[in-house]
Formats: structure tokens, sequence, C-alpha cells
């Protein structure tokens, strides 16, 4: 016997317990007649009100399971989340609930929450379809909301990737782990031991460093002192400092008109000199000369020359004497 009628039998039968909800779209109008007719099954009315843009699920005499009213109104939640009727309608059945994860509080800047709700899509919806995959739920990203269907531990899995994607961990890192725990739930082996050994451990790299200093000065090194540095001047006081403040208007037009000649003067000095410079003789270097030394032979007839005029002389002197 199916839950549905196994619960007619434990509780009593609910009378007209109402649950309504605003939908912003209009799209659920062309399929109402599906859900009211799954809904007829249950035992449960539902009306549309496409004045006031509201749907409502209530039961009737014909109601035989009390929790029906709510299956029936996550059926008008995920509506109103645009999730498409026929999917929709898979929420009635035994062993399927839902969950609704609102994304747009967990990012502040909306540039920011818009690239990281497209990680949840991937390209092509590549990484929405591995997920749906992996967790065995049927996973719908509109606006500001993700909407999911599908068992228990699957809709526990896909609402910690969301979480974890809107705090900047790439939805990848959990496809790898869920394929890897996939892979390990098929050896009955390993039922009874920690998979922590075999799963992924992605490091959290904080890419918002402080930006070191190229110079760190030493504050040890400066003796503290309780009183704040001087205030630096400003440029009314430098003027008064220098008596420029009290100079008049045209006084200082001509102050301003000279500073600025002379600087002109000084380029032109500069420019003149750059110019002549090219036109400059260059400077000869003096060739020094090697004074060759005296070779032994040449000192020595040297010598010889001396003693024989040394002694031609005293010649002459002694006959001169003898005279």
């Amino acid at each position: 016997m199916p839950l549905r009628q196994r619960t007619m039998l434990l509780a009593p039968s609910p009378r007209n317990l109402p649950s309504q909800l605003s939908f912003p779209n209009t799209e659920n109008s062309k399929a109402w007649p599906l859900i009211t007719r799954s809904l007829e099954k249950y035992g449960v009315a539902c009306t549309l009100d496409l004045i006031e843009g509201s749907m409502t699920v209530k039961t009737t005499r014909k109601t035989y399971d009390p929790s029906i009213i709510l299956a029936a109104r996550d059926l008008i939640r995920l509506l109103a989340r645009s999730v498409p009727a026929p999917q929709a309608v898979k929420i009635l059945e035994d062993g399927v609930a839902s969950d609704i994860v609102k994304i747009r509080n967990l990012v502040r800047n909306k540039e920011r929450f818009v690239k990281r709700r497209q990680r949840i899509l991937g390209p092509n919806g590549s990484t929405l379809k591995a997920l749906e995959l992996l967790t065995q739920c049927y996973i719908l990203v509109q606006g500001n909301t993700v909407s999911a269907m599908g068992s228990y531990k699957g809709l526990k899995e896909s609402r910690r990737v969301v979480e974890d994607c809107m705090a900047n961990i790439h939805p990848i890192y959990h496809i790898k782990e869920l394929m890897i725990k996939r892979e390990l739930i098929k050896d009955p082996a390993l039922a009874d031991e920690n998979w922590e050994r075999f799963l992924p451990h992605f490091k959290k790299r904080t890419l918002s460093k402080r930006r070191k200093p190229l110079k760190i000065t030493d504050k040890s090194k400066k003796t503290y002192t309780p009183f704040p540095p001087p205030q630096e001047k400003s440029k009314v006081d430098m003027q008064i400092e220098s008596g420029e403040y009290f100079i008049g208007k045209q006084a200082k037009e001509r102050a301003v008109r000279e500073h600025r000649e002379e600087k002109q003067r000084e380029k032109q000095r500069e420019k003149k000199l750059g110019r002549e410079r090219d036109f400059l003789p260059l400077k000869e270097e003096k060739v020094k000369k090697h004074k060759k030394r005296k070779r032994v032979e040449d000192a020595v007839e040297d010598n010889l020359g001396e003693k024989k005029e040394t002694k031609k002389r005293e010649k002459s002197e002694a006959k001169g004497v003898e005279a």
C-alpha cells in the first residue's frame, strides 16, 4: 500500500487548509489544467487568480493524506520559481523533496554575484548537467534563487555546492569529489572505512594579500614621544615667511614672469653649450719620450776619453813649467 493511502488510516482527514502564493509569470496559466488534474488525484483543490497573480491550494472532503497539502505548497513554490509544470508535478510523488536556495544575500557585489552564479551553469550548461547527474536532482538557476528537486541526500549535496560556489569555491572541485564517492560506493569492502584518504584536498588560496612596501622603516629605533609631529606648513604660511603674501598682484605677476624668463635663459644657455660641444677641438695627447739607457760600453769609452784628455793637459802644464 503506498504512503499516501496508508496515512488515511493513521490520521484524520484535514478540512479546508489553504496555502496561497503569488507568482510573477503567466506561463503557469497554460499548464494549469495539468496541475489541476495532478492535484485532484490526491483530493486537493487549486485555484489560479490571474488578476491578483496568485495560486492557492487547499484540502477538500476527499483529501485522505494530511501531508499532501505540504507537497502542494512546495508545488506552487516551484511553479513561482519558473520550474516547468511537468517537472514540478513530480514533487507530489513519494521520496521527492524540494529545496530553494536564496543566493542573492550571500554576495554583496552585483557583478561578482553574476559571475559566481554563471559558474553554477558553466559553459553551455555543462557544469549544471554534471551536478544533476551526480546528485540525481533537478536543478534550476533562476534570478536570485536556485531551485532543486530530488532525494534528501542529493538536495543536501546540491545546497552545499551552491553555497560554496557563492563563497568563491568552484563547483568543479565538488564534482571531482562526487565522482570519486560514486566509484567508492560500488566497492563493498570500503563501506565501513573512512574515505578521507581517497578524496582530494584543495587548499584555499587567499588572493587579497596586503601589498608589502619597498622600504620598510624600523620603528623600534625611533624614540617614543607622546606629542604629535609638527604640522606641515601650508602654502599661505610659506608665502607669509617669504614676504610674497604681502606683495601686490602686479608685483607677484612680475616676479613670476622674471622667474620664468630666468629659467628659459638657463635652458637656452645649456642648449647652446650642448650645440657648441660638438665643434670644440680635441685635446692632443702628449707622447712621452722614453730616455734610452746608456750601454755599458758607451760608459767605458767615455771614461777612457776623459783619462786621455787629463793626461794631455798634465803634459802641457809640465812643459810650460820647464820652459
